[in-house]
């Protein structure tokens, strides 16, 4: 017998399949469909997987199954897909949690911040592309239209692309997302939906179900939903800023502080926290931009776009957006995550970061208001303000160097992250791009 809430979401919207869906190590959805009928076992039970085919999860062909658990509570009709509802799942092995699922690590993380009373709440700001590829395979905008120098908030571009924003923005209403504003971004074809912030582990759900629901849209209208960092080196890549405070358990915001004498209305508690992410901003950076491409995006020095948001230093100031950690009044803005991290791990890493950082008491050492886009190495070095990595191996060697994220995290997770992300870079170091072609065969 299914619990009376979870049969009204059933019988309310007609479902009929749903998807029992966790993510793989790099945050990518994976899915079974499950009758109706078999939603009790995947409560209790679990869906059944190989866990040696998804990429990650620390298994062995020889291995037990990997047994995702719905958590009912997640159960939301999917409204692009008529007749089925979404679960959301945590691996188990042998009965037990897999300390490789990235969602069970964030929820370990949530509760040490419940054991305090606490509770993290993050607001995600994902960023996107539209495109589409054309008769011969390459990729294009999906609005050719869409090519002013400066077409951030453009409303041609915003109102060409409506029908695609129209129809994600009305599925995420459906399944309670509150929207409150859509806008054109600096890039051509770029994008972003904003929708109001809620606990940590809610967050990282939702935004799963946003990249879902984006791709499956995009592909009923012939496009292509990105959520890649950096698609085009000439314009500004795909970020996804998460606004941190932490609420206490009569929901008071712990992070503001009226009588805070720097007018950024911060408390101790704030400082401390944000102390801790520059303390770890190396090894953090693995976690929030995990790809290649991701440090197309976290340039030093002139971008090819010609402006940036992105932060390529371990600073932090009000609202100072050329720095890691921005303070918008009360709360703070990590602007270093990319909108192709996996959101579960980036949260669970935030809060360990953050937790050091009170536990420690750190201090902030400087505000940085300046535009350090503006500056010269040479100047921002002379200001004590440290680079963070510049490459995906960079990152890892920072996380590898940092014992902080093995112990909280867990060994598993971070040693498997690190393997195959270790991988990815040499697969790239040893691809022979075009830009090599053009440039060496007949160079010599």
């Amino acid at each position: 017998m299914l619990p009376a809430e979870t049969q009204r979401i059933i019988d309310k919207h007609g479902i009929k399949y749903v998807l029992a869906q966790f993510v793989d190590i790099h945050g990518a959805a994976k899915t079974k469909s499950v009758p109706i009928c078999g939603l009790k076992t995947v409560a209790e039970e679990g869906a059944g997987f190989a866990g040696f085919a998804i990429s990650g999860m620390g298994m062995e062909p020889h291995g037990p199954d990997f047994m995702a658990r719905g958590d009912l509570s997640t159960l939301t009709p999917v409204p692009w897909q008529p007749g089925y509802g979404r679960v959301v799942c945590v691996g188990h092995v042998d009965g037990k949690p897999h300390p490789y699922d990235s969602r069970y690590v964030l929820q370990q993380q949530v509760q040490r911040l419940q054991d305090k009373g606490w509770t993290l709440n993050t607001g995600l700001e994902p960023e996107f592309n539209l495109m589409r590829r054309d008769e011969h395979g390459k990729l294009q905008l999906v609005d050719a239209s869409d090519n002013l120098d400066k077409p951030c908030y453009d409303y041609k571009g915003l109102s060409r692309s409506r029908v695609f924003l129209e129809r994600l923005t009305e599925a995420l209403q459906a399944v309670d997302f509150e929207v409150y504003q859509i806008d054109h971004e600096d890039a051509n074809g770029q994008f972003e939906i904003n929708y109001t912030y809620s606990d940590a582990l809610t967050s990282a759900d939702r935004f799963t179900f946003f990249r879902m629901a984006a791709g499956e849209i995009a592909n009923d209208l012939g496009m292509i939903c990105s959520f890649m960092p950096k698609p085009d080196p000439k314009r500004a890549g795909n970020g996804m800023h998460f606004h941190l405070s932490i609420s206490s358990a009569d929901n008071k915001n712990l992070f503001h502080d009226a009588s805070d004498p720097s007018g950024m209305g911060l408390s101790k508690l704030a400082y401390h926290f944000a102390a801790g992410l520059l303390a770890h901003g190396p090894a953090l950076c693995a976690f929030a931009a995990p790809t290649v491409n991701s440090y197309k995006r976290l340039v030093v020095g002139n971008s090819l776009s010609g402006a940036t948001w992105a932060p390529a230093f371990i600073a932090f100031g009000a609202n100072n957006r050329s720095a890691m950690v921005r303070v918008p009044y009360g709360r703070l803005e990590f602007r270093l995550p990319d909108a192709g991290c996996n959101p579960y791990l980036v949260s669970a890493a935030i809060i360990a970061a953050g937790l050091d950082g009170i536990d420690r008491q750190l201090e902030i050492d400087q505000v940085c208001n300046e535009n350090l886009y503006s500056l010269s190495l040479e100047q921002i070095a002379a200001r004590g303000i440290k680079t963070l990595p510049q490459s995906l191996k960079e990152a890892c060697d920072a996380l590898e160097a940092d014992p902080l994220f093995a112990e909280v995290l867990g060994p598993q997770i971070v040693g498997e992250f690190i393997r195959l992300k270790r991988m990815e870079w040499v697969e790239y170091s040893r691809h022979v791009s075009d830009w090599e072609i053009q440039r060496y065969t007949e160079f010599f």
